[in-house]
């Protein structure tokens, strides 16, 4: 019985070790990537507003149907770790297609890059939802907390250091020379096949199909538990008001405070520092008080960073305001997540995990839309406020939440029976 319970501690210890370092590799690549998107985009391929928008929502768009077509493939599966290792593969290629968009005629340039973005997310869905079911049955409940915080701080920390020094190395060029982003995404890609090595190397513990294919459906019955639909309705609202201000702050900061490729590696290290010294926080706090409970203040925090934004063109007070909101940042990555895990019950976790990603992918892609929408249609300030306004308004359902699971006795994710009456 020791020898047996060894050996389970032995391959848990060995998964959250090969866990973190396939997401060094994912923090690597997306840090070095994803972050200067929209630069490229708007400095060298010369972007609209409403590309830049797409490059936030059309991903979104692509992956609500990744989602539908993942969570079936899934479905029949046993295991999952190899579908995962093929998706997040597919998805880095299209680093490698970036790396030919500047050789086509210019006047295409942005929408196929917008395009290459958006199809990306394919895969990239693929890979998400299986990762996070995967992930979910590796992480003991009682580890996740803790664990989840440390792994968080850890790749935050390593994509700090990958985006200062992308932004160092881009600092070096003309902001319309295209050679530095194109070795930025051969580099990213390589960084790639190492992310998936480490992820290969995880021990999967073995699921019949049949039981999977089960408990992995799109249907409806994943509403009938209510805290899973609680949950849902806030956050996706949340995420609504958080995303739609997505390609705002990038319009903001490139467009009207003049950022270059420095001063935004600057103000995404400063947002992950602050996610890095706090991470650990938010972690003790979640099972002190409850993720549900975290959720509130996360929310009131959130809100005010667009509307603290607006204040000043001033990169130095820019920086000073995504190191402040950087605090809450961290909060909601891995509060969101750990909620999402605790509302789930073991039978029906693949499936929740399905619709909920579904579901999000739609806010995803109409939230940036809307912002950009608010943008045009009015200005700057009003369509920020609003985006503050309604993360506070989330504050509001998630103490509605927290007191739902807490009248329920609902700790753990599992509903618990009150022996004192």
């Amino acid at each position: 019985m020791k020898s047996t319970m060894a050996l389970i501690k032995s391959v848990n210890d060995s998964n959250e070790k090969l866990s973190i370092q396939n997401g060094i590799g994912t923090s690597i690549v997306l840090n070095i990537s994803n972050n200067y998107f929209p630069l490229f985009a708007i400095s060298v391929l010369g972007a609209t507003n409403y590309q830049v928008g797409l490059i936030s929502s059309l991903p979104q768009f692509i992956g609500m149907f990744a989602m539908l077509i993942g969570s079936v493939i899934l479905g029949r599966l046993g295991q999952k770790k190899k579908f995962t290792a093929y998706s997040f593969l597919f998805t880095r290629l299209f680093l490698v297609a970036m790396f030919f968009v500047i050789y086509i005629p210019s006047e295409y340039r942005s929408w196929l890059f917008v395009l290459l973005v958006g199809m990306m997310n394919l895969p990239g869905s693929f890979a998400n939802l299986s990762w996070q079911a995967f992930i979910g049955d590796i992480i003991t409940e009682k580890r996740r907390n803790d664990f989840f915080s440390e792994r968080n701080k850890i790749i935050t920390i390593v994509g700090m250091g990958a985006t200062f020094l992308m932004g160092l190395l881009l600092q070096q060029f003309d902001k319309s020379n295209p050679v530095p982003y194109q070795i930025l995404f051969l580099f990213a890609f390589f960084v790639g096949l190492l992310e998936i090595y480490y992820l290969n190397r995880h021990v999967e513990p073995r699921v019949e199909k049949e039981t999977n294919s089960k408990s992995f459906k799109l249907g409806v019955n994943v509403f009938k538990h209510k805290p899973f639909l609680y949950f849902l309705v806030c956050g996706l609202f949340f995420n609504f008001a958080w995303q739609m201000s997505w390609s705002l702050f990038n319009i903001y900061n490139i467009k009207h405070a003049g950022a270059t490729a420095l001063w935004i590696s600057l103000i995404a290290v400063a947002n992950q520092v602050s996610q890095v010294v706090s991470f650990k926080w938010w972690g003790r706090m979640a099972d002190k008080h409850s993720n549900a409970k975290m959720l509130v203040f996360v929310s009131l925090g959130m809100a005010s960073a667009p509307i603290l934004t607006i204040l000043s063109t001033n990169l130095i007070y820019l920086i000073v305001i995504n190191t402040f909101s950087g605090l809450f940042v961290s909060g909601t990555v891995l509060l969101l997540f750990n909620q999402l895990l605790e509302v789930t019950e073991d039978t029906n976790r693949s499936s929740c995990i399905s619709n909920y990603n579904i579901l999000l992918a739609i806010v995803g892609f109409i939230a940036p839309q809307f912002g950009v929408y608010m943008l045009e249609t009015t200005t700057m300030e009003i369509a920020m406020g609003l985006s503050s306004v309604m993360r506070a308004l989330s504050a509001v359902l998630f103490v509605a939440l927290y007191v739902y699971l807490k009248k329920r006795h609902f700790y753990g994710g599992q509903l618990q029976v009150n022996h004192l009456t």
